[in-house]
C-alpha cells in the first residue's frame, strides 16, 4: 500500500482519537452488551442489536486507523529545508487577484482536510497549484466559475 502523507498534528490526533477508541468507546459498548444480553431474548431485544451495531462502528473505526497509521508519512515542515517554497505541511497566506479577499491554508493530507479550519488536501486543485511556488509568485487555479488567479502572500513552516 502506498504511504499516506500526514502532517505531525494529523498524526497525533489520530493516535488520541484510536487511544479514545480503544480505552474508552470499547469497553462502553462491551458492557453495554453485556448489560442487553441480561435482558433475555436477543431477537428482539433493540438495545444488544443497536450496542452490537456500535460495537462494529467502533472496530471499524480503530481497523481504519490503525491502517492508516501504519501506512503514513509523517511529514513534519519544519525539519524540512524547502528553501521558500511552498511543500507540504506549508501555511500559506494568498489574496484573491479580483477580490482582493486574503486566505490562509495549510496543505494537509486527504484525512487531514477541514476547509472550515484552513485546512486544504494535498490533493485539491489549489493545493497543487500552489506546490512549489514561493511568496509574490501568481498562481492560477481551475475552479467550476472559471480560471482564478492568487498571489503568494506569506509563506510559513509551522
Amino acid at each position: 500500500m502506498n504511504k499516506v502523507p500526514l502532517t505531525v498534528h494529523g498524526a497525533e490526533k489520530l493516535r488520541e482519537e484510536l487511544q479514545d477508541l480503544k480505552s474508552n468507546a470499547r469497553p462502553k459498548v462491551i458492557q453495554a452488551i453485556a448489560e442487553a444480553r441480561e435482558h433475555g431474548d436477543l431477537k428482539e431485544n433493540a438495545e444488544y442489536h443497536a450496542a452490537k451495531e456500535q460495537q462494529g462502528f467502533i472496530e471499524g473505526r480503530i481497523a481504519e486507523i490503525e491502517g492508516k497509521l501504519s501506512n503514513a508519512q509523517v511529514i513534519d515542515v519544519r525539519d524540512l529545508n524547502p528553501n521558500g517554497k511552498i511543500v507540504f505541511g506549508t501555511t500559506v497566506v494568498i489574496c484573491d487577484e479580483d477580490s482582493g479577499e486574503e486566505v490562509t491554508y495549510q496543505i494537509v493530507g486527504d484525512d487531514e482536510a477541514d476547509i472550515k479550519a484552513g485546512k486544504i488536501s494535498i490533493s485539491a486543485p489549489i493545493a497543487r497549484a500552489l506546490i512549489g511556488k514561493e511568496e509574490e509568485d501568481v498562481v492560477e487555479v481551475q475552479t467550476p466559475g472559471g480560471i482564478k488567479e492568487y498571489e503568494i502572500v506569506q509563506v510559513r513552516y509551522e
